[in-house]
């Protein structure tokens, strides 16, 4: 990847808009060019001051009352003081007191809906991201030597090799007998976090199950079981007892839906 293209990479990046593919590869340029990683980094600092900041601009003192007493032609209104306020003929008036009234209306309805509907659109947005991160991640796991920092079909070999690695303690067990054999795991990202990657086997291919414990920042929905599938991987997303969980694959979603169901008997 040329540094000559990084902005607009990088920006896609951001905004969630790179396939898995392209995520990937953009994920791999970052670890060998300095100079993207650290417009990465700026272009994050950027977003949050924006998002953080108080960007609200209250309405001037008075305001309300002025509106108020133009609507009423100037005559006494309700909670309302008389003040000095210049005025025209009330027949050059009219087209301006209906303007400013549709104005203020449109701002009413637009704002009545921004607060019912932004947190949906948002937590969708959220969502649609994170599910690009785990398909991103699966997808760079299958490429050799990126499959397991513990390689077992132990979990009492791979549950232990997390201690001390991660502030939470992944459920790891071997569901061999129902035809789901454990053969690893290892240290993950997703979201900005370490999570725990546990690696199952269903004939011949490999399932990625991402761990991590719920948090305020997670996306906000109820604990049912989520599904989805993007670029042919199937993905399934759940919250069970305090732990998020992500399963990714090429499996059949009827599979990777059995797999779930085990893991959730724990």
């Amino acid at each position: 990847m040329a540094c000559e293209d990084k902005a607009l990479m990088l920006h896609a990046y951001l905004d969630g808009e790179l396939d898995a593919m392209r995520a990937v590869e953009f994920e791999e340029h970052l670890k060998l060019c300095a100079s993207c990683a650290e417009s990465l980094q700026s272009e994050k600092a950027v977003r949050h001051a924006l998002q953080s900041g108080n960007l609200y601009e209250r309405a001037p003192e008075g305001f309300e009352r002025r509106v108020r007493l133009a609507i009423s032609g100037g005559k006494n209104v309700a909670n309302v003081r008389e003040f000095p306020i210049e005025t025209a003929p009330e027949k050059r008036q009219t087209p301006r007191v209906l303007a400013w009234v549709g104005a203020i209306a449109a701002v009413l309805v637009l704002s009545a809906l921004a607060v019912e509907f932004l947190p949906e659109i948002r937590g969708r947005q959220q969502s649609e991201i994170l599910a690009q991160e785990v398909v991103a991640s699966h997808i760079r796991s299958l490429q050799p030597g990126h499959l397991f920092d513990v390689e077992s079909t132990d979990q009492h070999t791979v549950k232990p090799w997390f201690d001390g690695k991660l502030d939470f303690a992944p459920p790891v067990r071997d569901f061999a007998d129902q035809g789901f054999p454990l053969v690893g795991g290892r240290l993950d990202y997703v979201g900005s976090r370490a999570v725990a990657a546990l690696v199952y086997q269903r004939r011949k291919h490999l399932i990625n199950v991402f761990v991590w414990p719920e948090s305020s920042s997670d996306v906000a929905h109820d604990s049912g079981v989520r599904r989805s599938t993007i670029d042919g991987y199937n993905l399934i997303e759940w919250r069970h007892g305090e732990m998020y969980f992500y399963a990714a694959s090429d499996v059949s979603l009827g599979d990777l839906q059995n797999l779930v169901q085990l893991l959730n008997q724990q």
